[in-house]
């Protein structure tokens, strides 16, 4: 199986990208490409610079998701909604493939510093995404990252990683069976 994984963040220090890093873990027998939005620059979207073409890192950016069979990604919350280099990528894909998920199963997380996990960018996303094409088949919410996670031992508090397995094997099982 082919993974496409990354964080909806271009931050050096992204929590969310450790989030990432770390679910991964979960899939050590696949094939992972785990894609760095960094490497997706691009103008802000308009119309007007619509109008003289799409930049290539737009069409890479679906072509990454057109090669792979499943995405794991995880958000990050600026100001209660996406980061502004996430929607601008998502932004310029769109526009070119309004199905920017290509309807691939996805494993959709967020985490902040905050009690609230990203959960007003997750609720967004989990309810917008299907109409991109994503077909969104587990979501996990980290809140208070820097107390519930630690870079090398991973999510420490016991319950989330409880609940973080429990999606993880439920979202193996669901795309085995589509």
């Amino acid at each position: 199986m082919k993974i496409l994984a990354f964080a909806g963040s271009t931050s050096s220090t992204s929590i969310n990208r450790e989030l990432v890093k770390y679910v991964l873990k979960s899939f050590q027998d696949d094939e992972i490409n785990l894609i760095d939005l960094n490497d997706f620059d691009m103008p802000v979207f308009s119309v007007d610079r619509e109008k003289r073409g799409f930049p290539d890192e737009a069409h890479n950016f679906l072509k990454q998701i057109e090669e792979c069979d499943v995405i794991v990604c995880s958000l990050a919350e600026h100001n209660r909604s996406y980061s502004a280099a996430f929607k601008n990528v998502f932004d310029w894909a769109s526009r070119i493939n309004v199905k920017v998920f290509q309807n691939k199963p996805m494993l959709l997380m967020s985490t902040s510093p905050g009690g609230y996990g990203g959960g007003n960018v997750m609720n967004t996303a989990k309810t917008f995404f299907p109409q991109f094409g994503a077909d969104v088949k587990e979501t996990f919410s980290l809140p208070k990252f820097y107390e519930n996670f630690d870079l090398e031992s991973g999510v420490i508090n016991p319950d989330m990683m409880k609940d973080l397995n429990h999606k993880i094997e439920s979202f193996k099982i669901q795309i085995k069976k589509s």
